[in-house]
């Protein structure tokens, strides 16, 4: 099989004094850390779209990218970017992948040919796990790109779109079912709307429950086990998406009693577009019981879009660990790459560097939480802070023991009240000291 990266050996970890652009310096696979390897507390993931697709294109100009693969066309690009991914993670020592139908296979000129690239590419992309041992993480379809779903999917007012949409989400989870896809995501690409002024949003948003409905009962039917995954995204492209952040996909699935089949694939960008942190939304995710998988990558919080750069944050990096440390892990979800490299760094050793600098990243992260977790430099902290719900009529509040009246008669009598300093400052101090030293 044509080697595809010619010149570019098998990343290996070389320790924080490298210099080696081409070398991990903090993302050691086999390293142990809070009682498994490095490596399985993040199960990381290529992303196909944004590493084997995306050409450098933007808005405002044409593609930029050099890859190897250039030139080809139909399913003879498909293979080719399917032999380049799967060196290009033997490469990395990425064990998993993930895809949207598209990604994998050509549109076709109708569905009935798109169905049937998709079975001879995936065919193929078997043959490739089988040979190198890397495994499919989620696998998803491609429902917002085609002009047909330009007032949604499951959300469109035209049930023939529906119906498609409906075909393309059955077809991409037997695909995944059969490349044994541990999860399948539902990422809701133009599921919501431009102006109420031509939207009945109760129809949408029961359209979508139904929908999602359908998906768990053909799940079952067709014996796939995998865990279901909705992805937030608060804006892009539509004006108001009906995913918006965790609380409001919990709050949709509360409502329509889905919530016992999905949880919830986190994407930093998708966060800052919500006007929350990253570690908000992994929080939230985690206190509710939902955090199933996490999209790897960071926005620029200078510009209002999706720019899916690669994770360079160490505090945020740190704050997410911390969070899927006390989630005990993310299994069976994990960390897929949805980034891409900038628009001027276009040259093949590019790719291996974003991905290096994320790892690399998310390592160092999850070095310094779990040092803070077993110092309990923050949760020491916390528990003072919330003591009075552990004795007296705190401990009352939380046992359910009281209501207003008994609470009214003891305010009477303890109404001086003396609060205490939340030491922001201090903690977040604690939290770079952390970061220097470990």
């Amino acid at each position: 099989m044509k080697e595809y990266f010619e010149g570019v050996s098998k990343i290996q970890y070389e320790g924080p004094n490298s210099t080696n652009p081409l070398a991990f310096k903090y993302y050691d696979p086999n390293k142990v850390v809070a009682g498994k390897p490095m490596k399985d507390h993040f199960r990381f993931a290529m992303s196909y779209w944004h590493t084997l697709t995306a050409m450098g294109t933007d808005v405002f100009g044409e593609g930029t990218a050099q890859r190897p693969w250039a030139g080809k066309e139909g399913m003879e690009l498909a293979k080719a970017r399917a032999e380049a991914g799967f060196e290009f993670m033997s490469k990395l020592g990425i064990e998993y992948f993930c895809f949207h139908d598209l990604d994998i296979a050509p549109e076709g000129n109708s569905l009935e040919e798109k169905f049937a690239y998709l079975d001879e590419i995936s065919d193929y992309i078997l043959e490739l796990m089988q040979k190198t041992g890397i495994k499919c993480l989620w696998g998803t379809t491609n429902a917002f790109g085609n002009q047909r779903f330009v007032h949604g999917a499951s959300t469109s007012p035209n049930a023939d779109v529906f119906a498609i949409a409906a075909a393309q989400v059955k077809k991409a989870m037997d695909i995944t079912k059969k490349l044994g896809g541990e999860n399948y995501v539902f990422w809701g690409g133009r599921e919501g709307y431009e102006t109420l002024l031509n939207t009945d949003t109760a129809l949408e948003q029961d359209n979508y429950a139904r929908f999602l409905q359908m998906a768990v009962d053909y799940a079952k039917k067709i014996g796939f086990t995998g865990q279901f995954l909705i992805e937030p995204k608060p804006k892009e492209p539509t004006k108001h998406q009906y995913d918006f952040d965790v609380m409001t996909v919990l709050g949709f699935l509360r409502r329509y009693n889905l919530q016992d089949y999905f949880k919830v694939n986190i994407e930093a960008n998708h966060a800052t577009l919500a006007g929350h942190t990253f570690q908000h939304e992994l929080n939230f995710a985690r206190i509710n019981g939902v955090l199933g998988s996490i999209d790897a990558n960071q926005g620029d919080v200078m510009l209002g879009w999706d720019t899916d750069q690669f994770p360079t944050n160490i505090y945020d990096a740190v704050l997410a660990m911390y969070e899927v440390l006390k989630n005990e892990g993310i299994a069976p979800g994990g960390f897929n790459f949805d980034a891409k490299v900038r628009r001027g760094s276009f040259e093949v050793e590019d790719l291996f560097i974003g991905y290096i600098v994320g790892m690399d990243t998310f390592a160092k992260g999850l070095m310094v939480a779990d040092q803070m977790l077993s110092d309990k430099a923050l949760e020491s902290f916390v528990e003072e802070r919330y003591k009075s719900y552990t004795e007296g009529i705190g401990k009352d509040i939380v046992e359910n023991k009281v209501g207003f009246e008994e609470l009214t008669a003891h305010a009477l009598k303890n109404d001086k009240v003396v609060n205490k300093s939340g030491r922001q400052e201090m903690l977040e101090d604690i939290v770079n000291k952390y970061i220097y030293t470990v």
